[in-house]
């Protein structure tokens, strides 16, 4: 797999038993919990707009690998342009807005969670276009852990693509204002993280969903 960041400053992959048992259990119980809402999100994908039900895109994971993330497709087959998503963007389907207001678009990342390539909280794992925008060091400190579902700046920019939707030109606000921040909050969780504080990181998040 592709690599981003030099040997030379690569941490040691830190291993959390305790996560993993967390991420494993947690991504195991709702995948099959949620197999219905799974298939009903599907199927409106499909009525909605033809074409695949999910959307997998090239991001970077622990100790720089690459994986494919899961999502389900929110926006038309035929979306070229900005990495960057801002609210009312022509290319997001009917079904894709509801899915991005209730974040349902990112639940499929179970799948990733339960292979491993992801954790309920980490992280959130970018594209290698904006990895490389880290620096080295950050994203050596950064890709020490597992990416995550939810994080703090998941919880930050809760409604990103409203603030994203305001700009001028909206790629250019998230590379110089909102990714130097997302990095710092990157960081932070890095040096602080421990499985209480992931469980109410999770809490933190579905409240803020609830609440949006």
């Amino acid at each position: 797999m592709a690599t981003i960041i030099p040997e030379k400053l690569r941490r040691p992959i830190k291993r959390f038993t305790a996560k993993r048992a967390l991420d494993l259990a947690a991504s195991g119980v709702g995948l099959v919990v949620g197999a219905p809402l799974f298939a009903a999100c599907a199927i409106a994908i499909k009525v909605d707009d033809p074409g695949p039900v999910f959307f997998r895109q090239q991001r970077v994971g622990l100790g720089g690998r690459t994986f494919r993330i899961h999502k389900f497709r929110s926006m038309k087959v035929d979306n070229a342009g900005a990495l960057v998503t801002s609210a009312h963007d022509s290319r997001i389907t009917r079904v894709g807005a509801l899915l991005r207001t209730s974040k349902l678009d990112e639940l499929p990342q179970l799948i990733d969670v339960f292979v491993g390539d992801m954790s309920l909280v980490g992280p959130r794992p970018e594209v290698p276009k904006y990895v490389a925008m880290w620096g080295d060091e950050a994203a050596a400190e950064i890709l020490s852990v597992r990416p995550g579902i939810t994080d703090p700046a998941s919880i930050v920019y809760r409604n990103e693509q409203e603030e994203l939707a305001e700009a001028d030109d909206p790629e250019a606000h998230y590379v110089e204002v909102i990714l130097p921040r997302k990095v710092a909050l990157y960081r932070e969780y890095v040096r602080n993280n421990s499985v209480a504080g992931d469980i109410a990181l999770i809490w933190q998040t579905l409240v803020a969903v609830v609440r949006s």
